[in-house]
């Protein structure tokens, strides 16, 4: 179950609330009573490790390497001809 973090603008408590994706968003602040608590943007808690396809795919910064056997891509053909 993902947590929420939420803040009342009235008396000012910040609160993290354990819910299911499905529950409604939280409006009355549970210190003052006032429907003044809004859902807060937060970063994501989580980290990927490992081997995986993030490691091998996309931790190098996004540039792929090219492909040894590719063609190069200024000619007209992709190098198949003798235009080059």
């Amino acid at each position: 179950m993902p947590i929420y973090e939420y803040h009342c603008s009235s008396c000012g408590i910040h609160k993290e609330v354990m819910q299911k994706m499905s529950d409604p968003v939280l409006t009355t602040c549970p210190e003052c009573g006032k429907d003044t608590f809004s859902k807060q943007l937060s970063a994501p808690g989580f980290q990927l490790k490992g081997s995986g396809w993030y490691a091998s795919d996309f931790k190098g910064g996004g540039t792929a390497k090219p492909k040894e056997d590719a063609a190069p891509a200024s000619t007209p053909c992709g190098g198949s001809c003798a235009c080059h």
